[in-house]
């Protein structure tokens, strides 16, 4: 008899089996063992908690204000005083070091601090007098029910970009996790019934693509908002909008790091293994190709492989510098690239396809990896690989390294490692990529700015988060007021005037 745990979906403020029979399995990656399984959602499932929100909604939406911020400030310090537990389960799902998962989730809790600070994004302006006695205000009120629809990367901090905004701006949720590592979106849940968010208003259901396509699909699902792969984005934003929803759709990135003749060599390689390896490299900011000026390529080079061989790769609960990767098959996807690149003509400087690990023998492990001299014509550079594999890519100088970066079909995110102001300022400018570091490798905003990139890493003009993300939640009515003087009187049929 079968004793594993089934994680079941969250509808209505109770747990919920739902119609569907089929699971998926849930690993443990530095064990290399499923763990779990996952009740993966029909559309009659995804269909009862889209109702449930419908529900819900009408007493939400006319909850006062002060009583919704209270409900977020006390999520947050729940959240807060039990992140560690939150963060094993990141570590039991996903693979990612401790220290990683703590980070994901303190970076999720600035946002719902900005939650938090919701009066102060909802209200709407007012002009007095526009025409004799007419006044002109805007309100802005929630949307109805939404989806959100996250990535496996960050199985914590993607979906606190989007529901502590959507619910603190008065809407419901329904929330599809991946199903690769789910429990942290049903434990985020219950938290917040626990800190006194009315049954209905935020519902979580498994599944895959048949739950993604209910949710798309479905009349009553107002918005989509949805963080993953660029392929995935463009299908969920073309899908959505045909359906009548407003869209977020982030999608992938292949994100450079150039770095000039004149940087600081030594926190540039810090800053390469840092920003190419944390989180095994699935990040969608994770910087994947270093662009390095030829006259100091070499030592740049020296330097990062110098750096990989301090790492250490195993279970993250052991204080280890990185974890595995996320499923065997990705593991493998990703270690099948590093063939690719040397038949290209690239040098495998570092490679990762036999590490030792400080872990079980079955982990789906692939240890950091260095290319070097990758052509910008290989698939290692193309390819978003969402792995622990940095290319370095050699230019003239700036003007080769922009232009590589500016041809990149992807903009999500890039730096610049330069101790020349001028070359920073030209660049920031230059540069077509919506967030950019100088002498910062991962340029992720804070939650009082808007996340988001340009090309194929963001469909649409939605961006995550920030004053953007309250818009997005948000719809503007305007209304024009004449508040009659009781000696009015007569009648005029023309169009109306300007006094």
């Amino acid at each position: 008899m079968s004793t594993t745990t089934t994680i079941d979906h969250w509808i209505d403020g109770a747990s919920a089996t739902g119609a569907s029979e089929r699971t998926g399995p849930v690993y443990n990656p530095a064990l290399g063992v499923e763990q779990k399984r996952v009740r993966l959602a029909s559309t009659d499932d995804v269909d009862a908690a889209v109702q449930a929100a419908a529900r819900a909604f009408p007493a939400w939406r006319d909850t006062s204000i002060a009583k919704r911020q209270q409900v977020m400030f006390a999520f947050r310090e729940l959240l807060n005083a039990r992140s560690g537990d939150l963060a094993a389960i990141l570590t039991s799902e996903h693979g990612k070091v401790t220290s990683d998962a703590a980070g994901e989730i303190a970076r999720g809790l600035e946002v719902v601090e900005l939650a938090c600070a919701m009066p102060g994004y909802t209200k709407g302006e007012y002009s007095e007098n526009v025409s004799t006695g007419v006044d002109v205000y805007t309100l802005k009120q929630p949307v109805g029910v939404v989806g959100i629809i996250s990535p496996f990367n960050f199985p914590a901090m993607v979906p606190l970009w989007f529901f502590p905004l959507a619910i603190a701006a008065g809407n419901t949720v329904v929330l599809k996790p991946s199903e690769k590592d789910p429990s942290a979106a049903v434990w985020m849940a219950e938290l917040l019934k626990e800190a006194g968010l009315p049954d209905g208003v935020l519902n979580v259901v498994h599944g895959d693509k048949e739950a993604v396509d209910a949710l798309l699909g479905h009349p009553v699902v107002r918005s989509i908002s949805f963080v993953g792969s660029t392929p995935i984005a463009k299908y969920i934003y073309e899908t959505a909008s045909a359906n009548g929803k407003r869209v977020q759709a982030l999608g992938g990135a292949k994100n450079h790091m150039l770095v000039l003749p004149d940087a600081d060599l030594d926190l540039a390689a810090d800053a390469a293994v840092n920003a190419g390896f944390g989180s095994a490299g699935e990040r969608c900011m994770a910087v994947s190709v270093v662009l390095a000026v030829d006259s100091v390529a070499d030592e740049l080079v020296a330097k990062v492989s110098e750096r990989m061989s301090r790492l250490t790769t195993g279970d993250g609960t052991r204080g280890c510098d990185m974890g595995p990767l996320i499923t065997r098959e990705h593991r493998d996807k990703v270690a099948g690239y590093l063939d690719v690149a040397v038949d290209d003509g690239a040098t495998l400087v570092v490679d990762g396809r036999d590490p030792e690990v400080d872990g079980a023998a079955d982990g789906f492990w692939l240890g950091p990896t260095l290319i070097d001299r990758v052509p910008t014509s290989s698939v290692v550079y193309r390819d978003e690989i969402f792995g622990p594999v940095l290319s370095i890519v050699r230019v003239a100088g700036y003007e080769e390294g922009l232009e590589i970066v500016n041809g990149s079909p992807y903009g999500n995110g890039t730096a610049i490692f330069t101790n020349d102001g001028g070359a920073a300022r030209r660049f920031q400018r230059e540069v077509t990529v919506g967030m950019i570091g100088i002498n910062v490798p991962i340029p992720v905003p804070v939650a009082y700015h808007s996340f988001g990139g340009w090309k194929d890493s963001l469909f649409g003009d939605a961006k995550a988060y920030g004053p953007k993300g309250f818009d997005f939640f948000l719809q503007e009515k305007a209304v024009t007021s004449r508040w009659l003087d009781p000696s009015h009187g007569g009648l005029n049929l023309g169009f109306p005037q300007h006094d």
